[in-house]
């Protein structure tokens, strides 16, 4: 795809000592995780709720310096510490370049993100912060209005973007505008990793695609091979039969 890629890989520690007195330990995602090595600009996670892709993101976005609950690097706040020790067991290996910009974007806890937002701009000094996110309070927005406007108005370019289940407040028409802001802007120089069930994000071209399962395996899939594909056309080809089993 394209070439620039700031966040190329990463590990988990198992010499650690705390590892093996963790329960995380214990999760077949992290027991079975080798080496992994981002080639695109574009990844996406995708798996059954449970599986550990949210957890992993977390983790990634933990230890390359993002608040647990999401902004950019530049965020230090904190309302609930519920977030996993895992990134004290992952290592990253870091791409030559630096992004110039940087966001971890998580749906459970955008609320309180928003709520940063407004705290920070209606300090006494004024920070001139909404100009960012769309010239308003995200609580003044609905959910989705609020999503896109922040990728639109604050994801500047060339930059890491970390994003879990972004598709939570978007209906399709926006979640195909999410995939075209997210397909531009890796072509200019960004580096996305995605956390989603969405099918019609998971169609951005050229992206990669690993599916977690509930054994632990992570295996790059083609698009057409995901389950959110897969039952998305089931349902949508013949609607009343899959309904008959769904609800006789």
């Amino acid at each position: 795809m394209f070439s620039t890629l700031y966040l190329s890989g990463f590990s988990i520690d198992r010499n650690d000592p705390a590892y093996t007195q963790s329960y995380l330990s214990n999760l077949p995602v992290i027991q079975q995780l080798e080496p992994f090595f981002f080639e695109k600009n574009v990844t996406f996670f995708c798996g059954e709720n449970g599986t550990g892709k949210s957890t992993l993101l977390e983790a990634l976005a933990v230890k390359y310096g993002f608040n647990p609950e999401g902004g950019s690097k530049n965020f230090d706040f904190h309302s609930h510490d519920t977030h996993s020790v895992l990134y004290q067991f992952i290592n990253l290996t870091k791409g030559l370049a630096l992004p110039k910009d940087n966001f971890f974007l998580r749906a459970e806890s955008f609320y309180n993100v928003a709520a940063e937002i407004d705290r920070m701009e209606n300090e006494p000094e004024g920070t001139g912060l909404y100009k960012s996110y769309g010239g308003r309070s995200l609580h003044a927005q609905s959910h989705g209005e609020s999503f896109l406007a922040l990728v639109q108005s604050r994801f500047r370019g060339k930059g890491l973007y970390i994003l879990d289940e972004p598709e939570a407040a978007l209906s399709a028409s926006r979640q195909m505008t999410l995939l075209s802001l997210i397909h531009n802007l890796a072509r200019d120089g960004s580096q996305f990793i995605v956390a989603t069930h969405s099918p019609i994000l998971l169609a951005c071209p050229k992206a990669d695609i690993y599916v977690l399962s509930p054994d632990g395996r992570l295996s790059l899939t083609s698009y057409r091979d995901t389950e959110p594909y897969c039952l998305t056309k089931m349902f949508l080809d013949d609607p009343e039969r899959l309904l008959h089993y769904l609800l006789d």
